[in-house]
């Protein structure tokens, strides 16, 4: 399928979520219920398969987001769940879930940096990146997506939208290469 197909598919849902969301004041809950629910779709391939199979009936998958959903989230999350599985949706989550964030983070002036380390950070470290990508953005506050990467053997790449800032080891090393090359030609 193709990214206009799924952009056309992925973004009315979740910005209707997010106006429903506006309109009821349950923005930030719905953010934490989406982040719950995303998490859980990563954590479960089964889960992600089953919504996404064709084999199974709109009404098996309803079903499931019944027992799995009732009381747990939100009403209006819950019809919200239904709705998307009622019109053969449900596979989308992941990505409405992650459009639903980005509107999220644009309405409270948040950017998303992503993280590239070689082990995981400490909470100083954290903070450190993002005082750092404020100072690249200008944003009022940062989320951190990090991901380890042995292979940038120490350091970190930040990444914010097209923005790249490259500290890691790896990075280092290709520069002074670059740059001893220039200087033998």
């Amino acid at each position: 399928m193709g990214r206009a197909v799924t952009a056309d598919i992925l973004e009315p849902y979740a910005e209707a979520l997010m106006a429903l969301a506006q309109d009821q004041n349950l923005v930030d809950r719905f953010g934490e219920e989406i982040a719950d629910l995303l998490k859980l779709l990563e954590e479960s391939s089964d889960l992600r398969y089953f919504f996404a199979s064709p084999v199974y009936s709109t009404q098996r998958k309803k079903d499931l987001v019944r027992q799995a959903f009732e009381g747990k989230v939100h009403p209006l999350m819950f019809n919200f769940l239904l709705l998307l599985a009622d019109r053969q949706r449900i596979a989308f989550l992941d990505g409405i879930g992650q459009h639903y964030q980005a509107l999220l983070r644009s309405l409270k002036k948040i950017v998303l940096a992503e993280v590239i380390a070689a082990v995981e950070l400490s909470p100083e470290q954290q903070e450190s990146v993002k005082t750092k990508v404020k100072a690249m953005t200008g944003a009022e506050a940062v989320e951190l997506s990090i991901v380890l990467d042995p292979e940038i053997i120490g350091g970190v790449i930040i990444k914010v939208g097209s923005q790249v800032l490259d500290a890691s080891v790896r990075g280092q090393l290709r520069r002074i290469g670059v740059s001893l090359g220039r200087a033998t030609a």
